[in-house]
């Protein structure tokens, strides 16, 4: 009996809210914590944690983005499945909030004030400068 490796991959992206994407794909990039993690058919199980950044997935010649942050990626075979407590198309995401969290962030980072918060704020300007990079990819 031989084994054949898979050419395509089952991707699901899903959110506490909604599933966002459903559909098989030929390639997949998700931000991991330690940087981006790429996905191609027969790739090894794994489970790893998201971090913030801009998942793709590839269809033929054409890339679609999502923003995502925090959650999880399963790989199991020839499936693929993203599970991020925070995850947008780029027409979901609103531009404006995002250029006033990035400012505000950097405010903040450069605030001498006793008792800044200058992780939350380090974290909130990644975030933001992730979704204002999802957009304009």
């Amino acid at each position: 009996m031989s084994t054949r490796i898979s050419t395509k991959i089952d991707l699901e992206i899903v959110t506490p809210e909604e599933l966002l994407f459903s559909g098989t794909v030929d390639k997949v990039t998700v931000p991991g914590q330690n940087g981006a993690l790429g996905i191609l058919p027969g790739h090894a199980p794994m489970l790893s944690e998201l971090g913030i950044g801009t998942l793709s997935f590839q269809i033929d010649d054409r890339e679609s983005l999502f923003y995502c942050s925090y959650g999880f990626v399963e790989v199991l075979g020839s499936r693929v499945s993203v599970l991020a407590e925070v995850a947008a198309r780029p027409d979901q995401i609103d531009t404006k909030q995002a250029e006033m969290d990035r400012k505000n962030a950097y405010a903040q980072l450069k605030s001498t004030r006793p008792g800044t918060d200058y992780k939350a704020a380090s974290e909130l300007l990644h975030q933001a400068q992730a979704r204002l990079e999802t957009v304009s990819h």
